[in-house]
């Protein structure tokens, strides 16, 4: 879905200007939706992905279909579609997740991303460095929300999106750097200069996180040709 609407966008840009070399940009805003544009947007909601020329673009994608006729197989940067349990599982949690977004401001696509990545909606689940339940919440992070049972899916999905609001506010909505912080702690984000930390595990998460929630919201992409 993302790629074809970038050649769309890329055609009617072509199409459109006689400059076969115009810029395309990619920002992303602070709910994880994507934008894609011959012109610059404005605005601090905004943030730039990258700015790239459509000629070469053009020339990516259509290296990137011929591999996939070669193949005949999908090439997709799309995460694998969720297993029928992990889809059930989902589903049981829908509600919930649905009202807690509602409370704390936030999309319910992202938190079902950050809950399939933390712990693929099993409440039991419990990680090597002893995070617990759907939202994988350290004892720490449990205490400070005033979730006494992380195994109990109502107490942790409050506290993990209670946390969640409070990282894209105190890092001015971005997305990168509240997810970042969700996985190494926000004194990690800020130690590295407001930048994702240079930890493998935490860019991989950043970037699973952001898959899922592509994923979600996969009819949310939207296109700007000015």
């Amino acid at each position: 879905m993302q790629e074809r609407r970038l050649a769309l966008l890329l055609a009617a840009v072509m199409i459109g200007s006689a400059d076969v070399h115009a810029d395309i940009f990619k920002y992303v805003d602070g709910a994880g939706k994507i934008y894609f544009t011959d012109a610059p947007l404005k605005g601090n909601r905004y943030k730039l992905e990258w700015k790239r020329e459509s000629k070469k673009l053009v020339d990516e994608n259509r290296k990137r279909l011929a591999s996939v006729e070669k193949s005949k197989a999908p090439t997709s940067a799309r995460a694998k579609p969720p297993s029928r349990s992990l889809a059930m599982r989902r589903t049981r949690y829908e509600g919930l997740i649905a009202a807690n977004a509602r409370r704390y401001r936030l999309s319910p696509e992202l938190l079902h991303a950050v809950i399939r990545t933390e712990s693929a909606y099993d409440h039991t689940a419990v990680s090597s460095a002893g995070a617990q339940g759907l939202m994988q919440l350290m004892p720490g992070t449990a205490a400070r929300y005033g979730v006494d049972d992380s195994f109990d899916p109502i107490q942790n999905v409050k506290g993990g999106a209670a946390y969640l609001r409070d990282l894209l506010d105190m890092f001015n909505q971005d997305l990168r750097l509240a997810l970042a912080g969700y996985n190494a702690g926000e004194n990690a984000v800020i130690k590295y200069g407001y930048q994702i930390p240079p930890y493998s595990e935490t860019r991989g998460y950043v970037r699973k996180v952001l898959q899922h929630l592509w994923d979600e919201q996969s009819t949310g992409v939207v296109m700007s040709v000015r």
